[in-house]
């Protein structure tokens, strides 16, 4: 369990993106949102823009992501959100975008997600789930890195928001087969591992010192264009889920809530590693836990400070190969 008390907030799992920001002005800050052409990104992006926040829409189809962004401006009023073209998959695409970012950066939430019905490769050989949730975020950040301290500079702190899911408790990180070069495939397994890496990504803390925090969170069941790829053994899985209890399904705006309270609350501002599930800091659980019974857990494997530095040594290793 964990050693500390574990930080609340006064919000719920039905509490919206925009009740999180009421009266909250983030004129000044800027902020990155990867995967912000559907879904959770859409709306995370729309309140933080209707909250005065400079968003960046970082996607892979910017004619999509320009869409998104008229609208945004439309409903909201505020700073129009800028489009730049990022896949997570290809490492060019993440070196262009960090490559071209000039000034500070306050706020990055790593927000998209790929999921396969089946194995797919990137180009190095890697497992594509692995690489775009998890190894092309962690490349993002790292390049971001000095963006964020000037941001944090800037504004008494920047942060790192990695959205994870309930499936990083279907599977810790296999280190001796990290894109399945040995063992049989199984897409709810990979992608699993790809959650628990965006967890543990968080729980290095290792840029505390720099006034950069990383927190993780879980924004619920919610139905988005992240389900088009499941195979019917995959939804069925889901369906199943559902039926036990696991979780409920949330609206867009109840999903982003979590993801800008980690965004914006002062019970996150100076402290990272935490895992946020329903607006609050979830407990942790034993990696044998049963996930029905802890629907709102997050297992130790997510959170492990040793496995998060392996995980870091490996990852970076990688991506500098």
């Amino acid at each position: 369990m964990a050693a500390h008390p574990l930080i609340s907030t006064p919000f719920t799992a039905y509490t919206t993106a925009d009740e999180v920001l009421r009266g909250v002005d983030l004129a000044g800050v800027r902020a990155i949102v990867t995967g912000a052409s559907s879904g959770l990104g859409i709306e995370t992006a729309r309140a933080l823009t209707a909250a005065g926040a400079e968003v960046t829409l970082a996607v892979r189809n910017t004619t999509a992501g320009a869409a998104v962004a008229e609208t945004i401006t439309r409903s909201t009023g505020g700073i129009p959100p800028r489009v730049v073209r990022l896949d997570l998959a290809d490492r060019t695409s993440v070196t262009r975008l960090v490559d071209a970012w000039r000034g500070p950066l306050h706020l990055l939430i790593n927000n998209a997600g790929l999921v396969t019905g089946g194995l797919e490769r990137t180009q190095e050989g890697w497992e594509s789930q692995f690489a775009t949730n998890h190894l092309g975020h962690l490349a993002l950040a790292t390049g971001l890195h000095d963006a964020l301290a000037l941001g944090a500079a800037d504004r008494d702190g920047a942060r790192i928001v990695s959205v994870s899911s309930t499936a990083h408790m279907r599977s810790g990180i296999d280190f001796d087969d990290l894109h399945f070069a040995r063992r049989d495939y199984d897409p709810q397994i990979a992608y699993a591992r790809s959650k628990t890496a965006n967890s543990l990504f968080a729980a290095t803390r290792r840029w505390a010192p720099d006034g950069i925090v990383a927190n993780t969170v879980n924004p619920g069941g919610v139905a988005t264009g992240l389900q088009r790829n499941f195979t019917p053994e995959q939804r069925e899985s889901l369906d199943a889920a559902e039926v036990a209890g696991v979780f409920t399904y949330k609206t867009v705006e109840q999903g982003a809530a979590t993801t800008v309270v980690a965004a914006v609350a002062p019970e996150f501002a100076h402290t990272g590693g935490h895992y946020l599930d329903d607006a609050q800091e979830a407990y942790t659980v034993p990696d044998d836990a049963d996930l029905a019974r802890h629907p709102h857990g997050v297992k130790q494997w997510a959170l492990d400070p040793a496995t998060a530095e392996r995980l870091w040594t490996v990852s970076t290793d990688l991506l500098r190969a």
